[in-house]
């Protein structure tokens, strides 16, 4: 009878790399028509308008064990505004406000994921509008994990908030009658593609 004797760094190497398969970060594409992106502001101090874009796209590779080595990187493109006024989406699509035919998409990319539970994140990243790049932090929730009812892909489904000042990206027409802070809330799921 032969005994296999395995030398430590042999041992070693294989336990590094089963980790690193395990520990590996799946990758998630956002489905546009379960997400959206809601923003509002004060208007003249009498109400709280809001607009949603319809098309989302974009990645969230997410490691559960190790939110560190989780990522979030959307494109939105602004001609998929929706504030249920067309004279408002045209007014916000504007050279007033967001110049979208000049600037056509904004676009977030993270820079480092916390979480202390697996369940609520701090994701901080860069926020690009109007080829204005400024970093701004997502406070992130994992509403779902598992198979999708329908697809059997695996998905997951994320809600998130943050807030910023439209004038530090060159969006600043109208302040202060019509509020300088946006509040941000983000709902998506994304789905496995593998």
């Amino acid at each position: 009878m032969r005994i296999a004797i395995f030398k430590p760094s042999v041992v070693l190497f294989a336990l590094t790399a089963l980790f690193s398969v395990q520990a590996a970060p799946v990758d998630y594409k956002i489905d546009p028509a379960h997400s959206a992106t809601v923003f509002s502001w004060n208007h003249f101090g009498f109400s709280t308008p809001s607009a949603n874009f319809r098309d989302i796209q974009g990645v969230i590779s997410f490691d559960k064990e190790k939110p560190t080595n989780s990522s979030v990187n959307v494109t939105i493109t602004l001609s998929s505004l929706n504030s249920n006024v067309s004279e408002l989406d045209e007014h916000l699509l504007s050279s007033d406000f967001f110049d979208a035919n000049k600037y056509p998409t904004i676009t977030f990319k993270s820079t480092k994921v916390e979480s202390t539970d697996g369940v609520n994140f701090k994701i901080t990243g860069d926020l690009t509008i109007k080829d204005v790049t400024k970093s701004v932090v997502l406070t992130a929730i994992l509403n779902g994990e598992g198979p999708h009812p329908t697809t059997k892909k695996p998905t997951i489904g994320f809600g998130a908030k943050t807030s910023f000042k439209r004038s530090s990206f060159g969006v600043s027409e109208y302040i202060p009658l019509v509020s300088d802070e946006i509040i941000v809330g983000i709902t998506t799921e994304a789905s496995a593609q593998k």
